[in-house]
């Protein structure tokens, strides 16, 4: 039951980006082929959003479940790692109309083929699982 707020936050936010239309393929369309600006006000009110409560957790104004401060390690550097992962999310992201959080919305909304892409996104996972160790990272 400690983790019922977890989920009634999720049906929350499913609901936001239902009404919002962030789940729709043809506003996810529009954004890709720069049409519309609704996709991209979304994403950046949700960066800003992120790096402030980054911001404020940093400060030590927000602890974990177990009450700890929160760490963010830092990221490695490097520049072709994340072009090369972002270009296969996104081209993902084009092809599906849909990133991970919205494939299950989807899924609650009644669009039942987003069953075979959650079942396509697990095997690739698992199969990123299996050969992280033999690829360069």
């Amino acid at each position: 039951m400690k983790y019922f707020k977890f989920l009634l936050v999720g049906i929350f936010f499913g609901i936001v980006l239902v009404k919002s239309e962030a789940v729709s393929w043809y506003r996810i369309y529009e954004m890709f082929r720069f049409q519309s600006f609704h996709m991209y006000g979304i994403i950046g009110t949700a960066i800003a959003t992120g790096v402030l409560f980054l911001q404020i957790s940093k400060k030590g104004f927000v602890k974990s479940l177990k009450g700890s401060d929160i760490f963010v390690p830092k990221k490695e550097k490097g520049f072709s790692r994340y072009i090369i992962g972002g270009s296969i999310f996104g081209l993902g992201w084009a092809l599906i109309g849909a990133c991970p959080g919205p494939m299950y919305i989807l899924l609650g909304t009644g669009v039942y083929s987003m069953i075979i892409v959650i079942l396509a996104a697990i095997l690739g996972t698992f199969i990123y699982g299996v050969l992280k160790d033999k690829l360069p990272h």
